[in-house]
């Protein structure tokens, strides 16, 4: 019996310093490779810099024009509460054939019409000020601002004059409005909790994918299968590293992310870092398992945008609703562990620790994970073929 355990002992000792040797070598390996820390911190920095300058779901000075076919004092006012308003480049004209050509080229988005007409509402009791707005309908997102942006700037000169000037033919507005979680509609806020995920993705993938693919480019995995080493401990090391690297470039993330962009974390900081590991496991897995198919780098990017990135992008709530998507592609985005995470950080950043969704969302990216590494241990063999 003592005999079976000093064996047993012995053999779990070796497995153990095996598996930190094959550790030390993968972190010599990422020290030397320009490539590792170009996908672990330049490429993530260069991505929440373009998210968070370069991208914006918000329209400030959209270009519109102005057809004043009423003169007077009243229409002068709410023209001049467009050309004030920070939403609005405001180019005025006479007639509306003026400006035809304007939404045709696509300098404007759009076009207020204000009719000769438009004074009389003070001479008619219960009746409003009428405007016409045409929008240029080849960019539906850009319409619907134009829209919603002047009558917005609409009602609201409406109640102004309504106070000041005390007409009772003018409807007397008392609206309140509150937002929650985002007070002030940043969609950079949006915008950065989400690209987390994709670059989480990339580097997850995209990195344990390349990284593989050389080494049997370059012969070092061949001489790796003549050691004692088991798949099982080389699994293990490749695992362990580039989840260590991936942690880091996501605690850089985070710092950029808050620091410099402003972005609130109002969730605990060891949930993030739960939830983010556990989805790197899954991303991790996803790269793992492409290797075990590909040994060529070319092939293996190839494969890690088209199941890794492409997926992460399109299909995790990021940009595009999933509720908005037909049925079976909202049935496929179930299988994505990046649509979890979206939520996770969305969720952590904007809102706070709703264990409600984090556990929701944190039990499925671990479970694809789990079944990914469990693929790719039963594929990976100690073969050349």
């Amino acid at each position: 019996m003592t005999k079976n355990i000093r064996i047993f002992e012995n053999f779990s000792n070796g497995r153990f310093r095996r598996l930190k040797a094959l550790i030390r070598k993968e972190a010599y390996q990422i020290i030397r490779d320009p490539s590792s820390i170009m996908i672990t911190i330049v490429l993530p920095l260069i991505l929440l810099f373009l998210y968070g300058y370069g991208v914006s779901l918000d329209l400030d000075h959209l270009r519109i024009g102005v057809v004043m076919e009423d003169s007077a004092p009243d229409a002068q006012s709410f023209v001049k509460s467009l050309t004030d308003s920070r939403y609005f480049d405001v180019k005025i004209a006479r007639d509306r054939r003026e400006l035809m050509d304007d939404i045709t080229r696509g300098s404007i988005r759009g076009m207020v019409v204000i009719p000769s007409y438009f004074s009389e509402f003070r001479q008619r009791p219960q009746t409003i000020a009428p405007i016409q707005i045409i929008a240029d309908g080849s960019e539906p997102n850009t319409a619907n601002f134009v829209q919603n942006y002047v009558q917005g700037a609409y009602w609201n000169w409406l109640l102004q004059e309504g106070i000041s000037s005390d007409l009772s033919g003018l409807p007397h507005l008392d609206v309140e409005a509150r937002f929650w979680y985002n007070e002030e509609l940043q969609s950079r806020f949006f915008l950065l909790s989400g690209s987390l995920a994709i670059i989480m993705t990339l580097i997850g993938t995209l990195l344990t994918a390349l990284v593989v693919a050389r080494e049997w480019e370059r012969g070092t995995m061949e001489a790796l299968m003549s050691t004692p080493v088991g798949i099982v401990e080389i699994v293990l090391s490749k695992l362990i590293s580039y989840f260590c690297l991936g942690m880091i470039s996501m605690i850089i993330c985070v710092a950029i992310s808050t620091l410099v962009f402003g972005l609130p974390l109002r969730g605990s900081l060891w949930v993030l870092i739960l939830t983010s590991g556990a989805f790197l496991f899954s991303a991790l897995g996803t790269g793992l398992l492409i290797s075990t198919y590909s040994k060529n780098q070319l092939v293996a990017s190839q494969l890690a945008s088209l199941l890794g990135f492409l997926p992460a992008y399109m299909l995790s709530g990021f940009l595009f609703e999933i509720a908005s998507m037909p049925l079976p592609i909202r049935a496929l985005t179930h299988i994505i562990p990046a649509r979890y995470f979206v939520q996770c950080l969305q969720t952590l950043f904007m809102v706070g620790n709703v264990w409600s969704l984090i556990l929701f969302n944190l039990l499925p990216m671990l479970g694809i994970g789990g079944i990914l590494f469990l693929i790719t241990a039963r594929k990976t063999v100690k073969r050349l073929d």
